[in-house]
């Protein structure tokens, strides 16, 4: 056995068989930040940005990554998620928009891609929507902050 879930004992690509896992309420949160020049904040905070509501587009965009994941993450499970939230908040201090995501089922398998993915997606479209105004923005730290449900319980990041 090579002590990865996702490979069987050939060394085979393999999604996980969930089918004997009782089902439990999920919940995973993740973060993330876009760090921007402080006159590309100060369009999104403006709402100036050409392409629209940076905010609102990106907000929309998390939700569907979250949905998505199966679609993008080879063996991910698809899920039937009953709740994807995503906020983003600018930091005009940092210049910098953070973004949090929170996704939750009730199910045999944990949501932490989902948010994780959501938490990119958003990121991914800030940058989109405001990279003809600031090409060197950075998408920073996007990690997974708490997860609960599931045999191995709650996890809270340090």
């Amino acid at each position: 056995m090579s002590g990865f879930t996702h490979l069987d004992d050939d060394g085979n690509a393999v999604m996980v068989d969930v089918s004997a896992k009782p089902e439990t309420e999920r919940i995973a949160t993740a973060r993330g930040s876009v760090i921007m020049a402080p006159e590309t904040m100060e369009l999104i905070v403006a709402g100036q940005v050409k392409k629209g509501d940076v905010l609102s587009v990106a907000q929309l965009a998390g939700i569907m990554g979250a949905k998505r994941t199966p679609d993008l993450v080879p063996l991910c499970h698809p899920l039937n998620l009953t709740s994807v939230k995503v906020d983003l908040i600018c930091d005009p201090d940092r210049h910098a928009v953070d973004i949090t995501a929170c996704c939750k089922l009730t199910g045999q398998t944990g949501v932490e891609m989902e948010a994780l993915t959501a938490v990119s997606v958003a990121a991914l479209t800030v940058y989109d929507m405001c990279k003809s105004v600031d090409r060197e923005m950075r998408i920073s730290d996007i990690r997974l902050v708490q997860k609960s449900g599931g045999k191995s319980g709650t996890f809270e990041a340090s």
